[in-house]
């Protein structure tokens, strides 16, 4: 089956409700392509690799977090930016990107399906747009619990600031680049804080509020929101849709 991609991209808008945020970026379609859509590829970043993994796929749409164009970068099609536009562009691939609203969304959004495979009852929103997500494991846990319950979730070691060692009955979180989201956190009444990265000042804070700070990877805690917004407009439209995880050690 196949729908118009002009429809999709209306309801997507809603969907997402794209006019509530001001973002670094455009969200929606960043490059047109063909019309109709029926074979989407998801992934986290419009690398290369993700590009040519979605050609080699058959697709016609690929949906990612990270898109292609930011505010205040060298606006020039040239090196990396060339390479990237030009296969989309030679295969006529509609590319699709949802960035604060993709980490903001209650359902299919990456903090949303995070929390649902760490086993977190969502109870709470923080920070600017709602972006974190307060809840509850279903008992509390030590620090090196929950380091181990992320690496066996997310197939790596995060780095772990213990705090002062209290029980985690409360857990914050909000994806990829959000250690600037801590101190919202704490305020918010956190025993720990769950991001993708981790800045100099962020061990200063976990050491002197006891608030334990886990930082799992940037790409590792999005890897979720594109895969659940790809399989929901695969069961809406009748698409075909495979996510394609393209490594990073970030």
């Amino acid at each position: 089956m196949a729908t118009r991609r002009d429809e999709m991209d209306s309801y997507l808008k809603t969907l997402m409700e794209v006019d509530r945020f001001r973002d670094y970026g455009p969200n929606g379609l960043q490059v047109e392509g063909r019309p109709e859509v029926a074979r989407i590829v998801s992934g986290v970043t419009a690398s290369l690799a993700l590009i040519e993994a979605a050609v080699q796929a058959g697709a016609d749409t690929v949906l990612v977090h990270h898109g292609l164009f930011w505010r205040g970068q060298d606006g020039r099609v040239t090196g990396w930016m060339k390479r990237r536009l030009q296969l989309l562009l030679r295969h006529d691939i509609n590319l699709f990107a949802f960035h604060l609203p993709l980490d903001a969304h209650p359902e299919l959004g990456n903090n949303a399906r995070l929390g649902a495979l760490l086993g977190l009852s969502v109870d709470g929103r923080f920070g600017d747009n709602d972006l974190g997500f307060l809840g509850r494991p279903p008992q509390a846990l030590a620090a090196p619990g929950l380091a181990g319950l992320l690496a066996s979730a997310l197939g790596r070691q995060p780095t772990v600031v213990e705090g002062d060692g209290r029980p985690i009955g409360r857990v914050a979180w909000c994806t990829g680049g959000a250690q600037g989201y801590f101190e919202a956190a704490i305020a918010a009444g956190a025993d720990a804080y769950i991001t993708g990265e981790i800045s100099e000042p962020q061990a200063h804070y976990a050491r002197e509020s006891g608030v334990a700070y886990f930082a799992c990877g940037h790409h590792a805690s999005e890897r979720y929101g594109a895969q659940a917004l790809g399989e929901h407009l695969a069961g809406r439209f009748g698409l075909e849709h495979r996510f394609i995880d393209i490594d990073n050690p970030a």
